[in-house]
């Protein structure tokens, strides 16, 4: 916001980018996420509407398209750079019109002018307002840029099927005490405190290199958002120090082939992929666990009734359970004797007898990796994908009963676990423990991987039950209710990557459903209102007007 180039600024605009992508894992240099709302704010001061939008859209450019650079690892080259260029272009859309929003508020709220400052000299314009404000307007514009953010969020975990990856409060999973909140919120309060502070905080920088010689006026807009910061983490450290009753123990071992992907589509592999299966699962049936799990589409082919029954004489042997993903493709007769065949990404239940016991099939697709939008109307989208017809969504979750174990599943495939609301729905009162059935394969020895358990996390914390995490290859774990991730591998530092079993003892607890396993988004739907009243100048100022009469408080 100082006397600089435009050019300058968009490079400080790339390096806000740059930071966020930063705050996620590999990297995971988490405290660099709680700067980047305030400091997109600062790089979208502009005179005009265009130099802003182009500042908050490089911003958002250099982020997604760092952050999702793992797309560029799936084995078909043409659809890989086409889906990571696409999907990171159209999300960068989202950063300038939430600063956009954010300035337009602080206008209507009399806080600011209409348009926000570029040079030094109308940025002490502004830090003069700014310290004359009375602090509960200028803590309603932090509130309400807060709810903008959450909104956005909400948005993205929807349109167009939704894709909830990164979302901001997702990379602070490691702070144990903070996120918390998540039982209640769900991942978008810990966002909305993220985004408050962090516009006080270019509040309050503000006003300390225009008045350091007044303390308080720096540190009054830091007050209320630190509050919160404190009593939330406080009582999420208090939720951590709870003891639990007694817990059953689910013996549970996870088969983890490391098949690269570019094998998987190999039809002549199949065999080699099959045997490799069964030599892990051998091994680990050598533990007595009590269900064996292997990870989604582990046979992309599905199994032969030679694998099958390979498959069923070891299950029977060791009376065990086990849970694998694999195609299903089904008979649907049509009129005039025509037959369609109907594939579906599903998981299966296999009783200690060899008999399936139950199913479910996949709801939520990954465009372009199992549905291509519009192939009807745009047949040349087909080149873009190795799924030919690709495969059709499933029609509600599957609870996946243990029978004499006393524990009832249920699965979530590929990345569905990244979805707040969708994660609930298979959490109902009667799951004892929610499973992640996933190949992030696709993407190589990449960061997609991390970033996937630390979604993963949220979805533990928001239902209050551990969720499994069953990978071709990547993090195969187990997280508790309160987020922690629990892996040998991890432990003991060896390479997640590569092929073998792990054999975990995951405690089931009674089932104590939180807040938001309850009642679901209600803060994220709240804050969408807030967001949409706050983008109505003449409703801010009505409330506004309307509190300065009731108050007493000169007019701006």
């Amino acid at each position: 916001m100082l006397n600089q180039s435009y050019g300058f600024r968009l490079a400080l605009a790339a390096g806000v980018g740059v930071l966020w992508a930063l705050s996620f894992p590999l990297s995971g240099i988490a405290g660099l996420a709680w700067g980047v709302p305030g400091l997109l704010l600062a790089v979208t001061a502009s005179r005009t509407a265009g130099e802003s939008f182009r500042a908050g859209y490089i911003a958002g450019a250099a982020h997604y398209l760092i952050s999702l650079s793992w797309l560029r690892f799936i084995p078909f080259p043409a659809g890989a750079y086409a889906a990571w260029f696409s999907l990171s272009l159209f999300l960068a859309l989202f950063p300038p019109l939430w600063a956009w929003l954010c300035w337009r508020m602080a206008a209507s709220l009399g806080i600011l002018a209409p348009s926000p400052p570029s040079d030094e000299a109308r940025w002490k314009v502004v830090a003069d307002r700014l310290g004359a404000v009375p602090w509960w307007r200028l803590n309603l514009w932090f509130l309400l840029c807060a709810a903008a953010w959450v909104a956005w969020e909400m948005v993205q975990a929807r349109l167009f099927g939704g894709f909830p990856w990164n979302l901001l409060g997702t990379s602070q999973y490691r702070l144990l005490p903070f996120i918390q909140i998540a039982a209640y919120t769900g991942v978008y309060g810990v966002t909305f405190l993220m985004v408050w502070f962090s516009v006080s905080l270019l509040t309050a920088a503000l006003l300390l290199l225009r008045f350091p010689d007044r303390p308080m006026a720096w540190r009054r807009p830091l007050v209320v958002p630190a509050l919160a910061m404190v009593v939330v983490s406080g009582g999420g450290f208090l939720s951590l120090l709870e003891r639990p009753q007694t817990a059953r123990k689910l013996v549970a071992a996870l088969v983890q082939p490391s098949i690269p992907q570019t094998l998987i589509f190999d039809p002549s592999g199949t065999t080699n992929r099959f045997e490799t299966l069964l030599r892990l699962t051998e091994q680990a049936l050598a533990t007595r666990p009590d269900v064996v799990i292997w990870p989604e589409a582990s046979l992309p082919g599905g199994l032969s009734r030679q694998d099958f029954d390979q498959l069923v004489s070891r299950i029977r042997e060791a009376k065990t359970w086990m849970i694998f993903g694999a195609d299903e493709v089904i008979e649907d007769p049509r009129e005039e004797g025509e037959t369609e065949f109907r594939a579906f990404n599903s998981a299966f239940l296999l009783n200690p007898q060899g008999e399936i016991a139950a199913s479910y099939r996949k709801q939520r697709l990954v465009m372009f990796g199992e549905y291509i939008p519009l192939v009807r109307w745009l047949p040349f989208l087909r080149h873009l994908s190795p799924i030919g017809d690709g495969f059709h969504s499933g029609s509600g979750p599957v609870a996946f009963p243990l029978g004499e174990l006393g524990i009832t599943t249920s699965v979530l495939i590929c990345f569905e676990d990244n979805f707040p609301h969708g994660a609930r729905e298979h959490a109902d009162p009667s799951i004892d423990v929610m499973i992640n059935l996933t190949n992030d394969a696709w993407f190589g020895e990449s960061s997609a991987q991390w970033q996937h358990a630390a979604n993963a996390a949220f979805r533990a914390i928001e239902n209050g039950r551990p969720l499994i995490r069953s990978c071709n290859n990547g993090i195969s774990c187990w997280i508790d209710a309160h987020g922690r991730l629990h892996s040998m591998r991890l432990s003991e530092g060896r390479d997640v990557y590569e092929a073998g079993f792990e054999t975990l003892s995951v405690p089931i607890h009674p089932v104590r459903p939180t807040f938001y396993n309850r009642w679901g988004d209600i803060f994220g739907w709240t804050c969408v209102l807030a967001a949409l009243i706050g983008s109505k100048p003449q409703d801010l100022r009505l409330a506004v007007h309307g509190r300065r009469r009731r108050s007493g408080l000169p007019s701006a």
